[in-house]
């Protein structure tokens, strides 16, 4: 008797395995829910359709906390950020050691390779021969770093003259406490020179009147413009900014204030940076200072 039990029971526990497991698969589809194994008591391995044997389900893996996945995922990012500040450092040097060898071997003013190449030697810069003869035909100083060589000559036309008259009773604003230096260029009409935009050409003659404090500044800023119009800088023959008409004498880039009181906008006093700005003017024209 009990020999039949125990086949009809085992076929009894196969066919309720099957149910469940059909059951399970037709959950797939819909959410995830955790499954249990049916309990297996006194029961090893199931015989008959090549169903399988059951298996105790394998322990669940444990979950890292966001803190560790940080930690784990750090050293992967240095490592990336070594590599790639590696890769930039290598190309930061490869672009400085080529630019650098563009710079020795090229000329910064025809921008092309070296053509019997001639080096300042004050500053070290160096060009091509003929670029550098060119550009000292135009002003003789560097043209990267604009020191000047030699003594610079303008265009001023040669027939002028300058002369200075000294008013203590007159006192510029922002120079209290000192009198006033009156400086009078005057220049007769006359024919354009080679040098000029249009040789041959005649111009209208003209007088300027600038002005300085009468101190000690003032009168060191007053050699220093002396000096520029020996060396015809102070003005040139071209178009006037403010009335538009060619062939005239003008200024030149060495600014003067021609008003008594107008403001730095107008040409004028007060102005506390001026003296400063034309001495850096004049310098860059190689006239200092002794």
């Amino acid at each position: 008797m009990v020999s039949l039990v125990i086949p009809y029971t085992r076929k009894a526990f196969i066919d309720l395995c099957r149910c469940a497991r059909k059951e399970m698969s037709k959950q797939d589809g819909g959410p995830k829910r955790k499954r249990s194994l049916l309990p297996c008591v006194g029961v090893g391995v199931l015989e008959g359709d090549g169903e399988g044997s059951l298996l105790p389900p394998q322990p669940p893996q444990p979950r890292r906390s966001q803190r560790q996945q940080q930690r784990y995922k750090k050293p992967a990012e240095e490592e990336a950020c070594v590599v790639l500040s590696n890769s930039t450092m290598m190309a930061s040097s490869h672009n400085q050691s080529h630019s650098e060898a563009d710079d020795y071997t090229s000329c910064s003013i025809c921008m092309g390779d070296m053509v019997e190449r001639t080096t300042l030697e004050r500053c070290g810069h160096a060009f091509c021969r003929l670029c550098l003869d060119q550009a000292f035909k135009v002003k003789r100083a560097c043209p990267v770093c604009r020191q000047v060589y030699g003594q610079l000559i303008g265009n001023q036309p040669p027939t002028g003259c300058m002369m200075v008259e000294r008013d203590p009773d007159l006192e510029l604003p922002g120079h209290e406490g000192y009198g006033c230096i009156c400086i009078i260029y005057s220049f007769p009409p006359g024919l354009q020179a080679p040098e000029h935009p249009n040789p041959g050409v005649r111009y209208p003659g003209t007088d300027r009147v600038a002005y300085l404090p009468d101190s000690p500044e003032g009168n060191r800023v007053l050699g220093l413009l002396r000096r520029a119009f020996e060396q015809r800088l102070i003005f040139t023959i071209g178009t006037s900014m403010t009335t538009g008409m060619h062939n005239v004498i003008t200024w030149n880039d060495i600014h003067h204030k021609t008003s008594l009181w107008g403001g730095p906008h107008c040409f004028g006093y007060p102005d506390p940076t001026y003296l400063v700005r034309v001495t850096e003017e004049l310098r860059e024209k190689g006239i200092a200072a002794d």
